[in-house]
């Protein structure tokens, strides 16, 4: 997982975004508003020390079983989970950026947050201001495309962390 994606879309000398690093693991998600060239959602996961993101074009679901469509973008570096402001004009993803929510969150599944990833099926525990509770990403590759997933918010009760 690697930031070069990312650092080839901006000019830092224009853009106020953080140029970033990778990092040791965090369990931190961030949903930040972006009013770019059409209002959406921007859902941030930290896996293997850089922030996955996912574009949500109508908003997180909020009550089960409700889906909607998240397409992959390039990975943010982790610093990317603080930042507001305004990218400027003529720079990627020109527009205003503001955290909705953020917090931290716990793999509910069996294997690493990698191989979740890798498998195109990541189930997490958010606990954010906003959003709490079970939601997974699902790779469904719709139209023969990888960068397609579902973010679903998923049933609360499936997992039990009353106990640690």
């Amino acid at each position: 997982m690697s930031l070069g994606g990312y650092r080839k879309k901006r000019d830092f000398l224009k853009t106020p975004e953080p140029r970033g690093r990778t990092r040791k693991k965090e369990n931190v998600f961030v949903v930040q508003e972006h009013s770019a060239r059409r209002l959406h959602f921007d859902f941030r996961l930290a896996i293997e020390g850089v922030l996955k993101s996912w574009a949500v074009p109508n908003g997180i679901p909020l009550k089960v079983p409700e889906k909607r469509l998240a397409v992959e973008t390039e990975d943010h570096p982790i610093e990317y989970a603080k930042f507001e402001g305004v990218i400027p004009k003529g720079q990627y993803g020109a527009g205003k950026v503001r955290i909705w929510d953020n917090g931290t969150y716990r793999n509910i599944r069996k294997m690493g947050m990698k191989e979740s990833y890798e498998n195109g099926q990541i189930e997490v525990n958010l606990k954010g201001s906003v959003l709490k509770g079970n939601f997974a990403l699902i790779n469904t590759k719709f139209n023969n495309n990888p960068k397609n997933w579902l973010i679903i918010k998923m049933k609360d009760d499936k997992y039990d962390f009353t106990n640690g």
